[in-house]
């Protein structure tokens, strides 16, 4: 939407403007008939591996995915479920919420139930486990009705250690016969903020789950989540009847990632700035609020030579399923969508995150920013904020269907993402407020605030007058709009202002001081503080209760002020190669390269993401450590039994080559 249609009103936006989540076919449909079965003639059970040696946690931490050690809480809450109870858990995304039932799903008798509300990335997600050597199958309406048979025969016998389901697909009466039938070690309720009425992310199916705990009393359960405020959290147990479950709240920092808001002043511009100058060739998502601001930034990237894909709800399911693949299997690809993208991407080298559009709440932006830098590499999260910005949410809500019980709690989430952009003190200590956790002291040292900090300056004369102007109209049964309000106190002579006569205001020309880029600051502050409105109909400023209390000199008004130079991080985005986590040396870059190259051959031919096949951090380590026997490769991070057999040769071939 132009900064011209905010100030007049003249721009109605057409009904599939906004989207509002995920696309319907993403879902599972309850009862929805199978696709046909063009599958060859079933030729018996499932084919999954053999199953892992039982042992310790620890043991199977370290058979299967390679790793030394479990990170904070990890150990505690796998205790906890392999010993029967259940847990909630609050672990931001990277910080390894997958292992928490993963490797007890391993260690227990049975199978693990993993409720996911995205079909389209089961596939996946199975992929990954399969190459870990660990057995898992999934059950929803993509399947043809011989596959599904011989995953719920594989299921019976035994023969599955993780099974996925959508929570639709959960609650349908065959399926809980079938689980009936079944040994289940354990219940994984992931993304369980979806069950909060008042989240950013509420899935209405998820409210049926209560059935888990009715049903299978004795089977323990996880509530998994990576962002969930106090209230949400006291939700998520009331609605899944985990009153009696351990409480793991694990720190919600992410340090790796830097936080940065900028005017939006030439958005796109600053964007491609972004991506060439600090990420070019690296994988990114950039989120706009509208369908037509994705395609078209989307395009224009790719005429700039960023190599730029679409996503929203109004494509075609096959092409957005395409750009989806494409964007999880390809390197340095960049993702431009609504919020209809993103959960359960489970694609850990993603270095920047960007926002074209202020987000709805700060659940919301830090989920959406999360999916930076999953593997701990330094990221980047970006987002371009404007006066425009404040006017379109305010819209959203007064417009809006809900009651007014929900607007209000909208209007109290926005509110917190406003105060999130016009903070002067660190943002990532605001961000982490929010959560409930203290932040550091002393600032970051990783968000632009802390790299270049903006001054605060009173405000209050320059609001005063931008309210003097209002009343004064006001008294004429007049109301306007930012642009013609700003005309008037920076006294602009334009045929509408001379028309009217608002050249004889007595406040016409009192704001000359200040730049109309000043003057739009000013205002989208008070917006944010709600010292004026924007009424939802016809975009004109009015007054609020609060506008009296300045106009009568009873409130000063701190405005903060943009630094001249944006912040740029202190280090880069993502050297090409970096020294390794345990201090190991530095990784050979031109091994690095190569290693590089053979997995994306090696995913290709498995029809994989890359990621399956190894992480960058894997592949550093063993740029750094070079090891040239499979015994040496095996004390690498991240390479577990399986990989090391399907893998290790090649690999162990390659170093001695480089």
């Amino acid at each position: 939407m132009t900064s011209a249609a905010v100030d007049e009103g003249w721009v109605s936006e057409p009904p599939d403007w906004y989207d509002e989540g995920e696309p319907p076919d993403w879902y599972e449909t309850e009862g929805a008939p199978p696709p046909p079965d063009d599958e060859p003639p079933d030729d018996g059970p499932l084919d999954v591996t053999a199953a892992p040696s039982r042992g310790s946690a620890l043991q199977v931490l370290g058979d299967v995915w390679g790793y030394p050690g479990f990170r904070g809480d990890q150990a505690t809450i796998i205790d906890t479920v392999v010993a029967g109870g259940d847990v909630v858990v609050l672990m931001p995304t990277g910080g390894g919420k997958s292992l928490c039932y993963q490797v007890p799903a391993l260690v227990r008798e049975g199978t693990g139930v993993v409720v996911s509300p995205l079909i389209a990335l089961m596939a996946d997600q199975v992929a990954a486990l399969s190459a870990l050597g660990v057995r898992a199958g999934f059950l929803n309406s993509t399947q043809g009705g011989l596959e599904r048979s011989r995953t719920e025969r594989a299921l019976l016998a035994g023969e599955l250690d993780l099974l996925y389901l959508a929570p639709e697909r959960l609650t349908v009466p065959a399926t809980l016969d079938l689980l009936d039938r079944a040994r289940v070690a354990l219940f994984a309720i992931d993304e369980a903020h979806c069950v909060s009425q008042w989240g950013h992310d509420f899935r209405p199916d998820y409210l049926r789950l209560s059935v888990l705990h009715e049903r299978w009393p004795q089977v323990p359960r996880l509530a998994l989540t990576a962002t969930a405020t106090a209230a949400t959290r006291a939700e998520i147990v009331e609605k899944l009847n985990l009153d009696d479950a351990a409480m793991f709240v694990a720190d919600f920092d992410r340090p790796n990632i830097c936080y940065r808001i900028v005017p939006k002043d030439n958005p796109r511009g600053a964007l491609l700035n972004l991506i060439c100058t600090e990420h070019d060739g690296q994988a990114g998502i950039v989120y706009c609020l509208t369908r037509a601001s994705v395609d078209e930034t989307a395009a224009w990237l790719t005429t700039q030579g960023v190599a730029a894909l679409p996503y929203h709800a109004g494509m075609d399911a096959r092409t957005r399923a395409a750009n989806q693949a494409r964007f999880l299997r390809e390197d340095g690809l960049v993702m431009v969508a609504t919020i209809a993208f993103g959960m359960g991407i489970d694609k850990p080298d993603v270095r920047f995150v960007a926002h074209l559009d202020l987000p709805k709440s700060v659940e919301g932006y830090y989920q959406e920013t999360g999916r930076a830098g999953r593997d701990g590499l330094p990221s980047t999260a970006w987002l371009a904020y404007g006066l425009a910005d404040v006017v379109q949410q305010r819209r959203l809500i007064d417009a809006g269907d809900g009651d007014e019980v929900y607007k209000r709690q909208a209007s109290r989430h926005l509110d917190a993402m406003l105060a999130l952009c016009e903070t002067v003190d660190c943002r990532r200590t605001q961000l982490l407020r929010y959560f409930g956790q203290d932040g550091p002291a002393d600032g970051c040292g990783n968000c632009d605030t802390c790299l270049v900090p903006p001054q605060d300056w009173d405000g209050t004369l320059a609001a005063q007058k931008l309210l003097s102007t209002i009343v004064r109209l006001d008294r004429r049964g007049q109301r306007y709009g930012v642009g013609h309000l700003l005309d008037i106190v920076r006294g602009k002579q334009t045929p509408r202002v001379a028309q009217l006569g608002h050249d004889q205001l007595s406040t016409f020309g009192v704001g000359a001081d200040l730049s109309e880029r000043e003057w739009r600051a000013v205002v989208r502050q008070m917006l944010a503080a709600r010292l004026v409105h924007v009424e939802s109909s016809y975009s004109t400023v009015r007054l609020t209760e609060a506008s009296g209390e300045v106009l009568r000199g009873e409130r000063q008004v701190r405005l903060r002020r943009e630094p001249a130079a944006q912040p740029r991080p202190k280090r880069a985005a993502q050297p090409k190669t970096q020294p390794v986590a345990d201090g190991g040396g530095e990784p050979d870059p031109g091994l690095f390269e190569k290693l590089r190259t053979w997995r994306a051959d090696t995913a290709r031919e498995q029809g994989v993401p890359a990621y399956v096949v190894f992480h960058d951090s894997t592949l550093r380590e063993i740029a750094a450590v070079r090891p040239t026997s499979l015994e040496a490769l095996s004390q690498v991070s991240g390479v577990g039994a399986a990989k090391l057999e399907r893998y290790g040769p090649g690999v162990v071939t390659l170093v001695e080559q480089g």
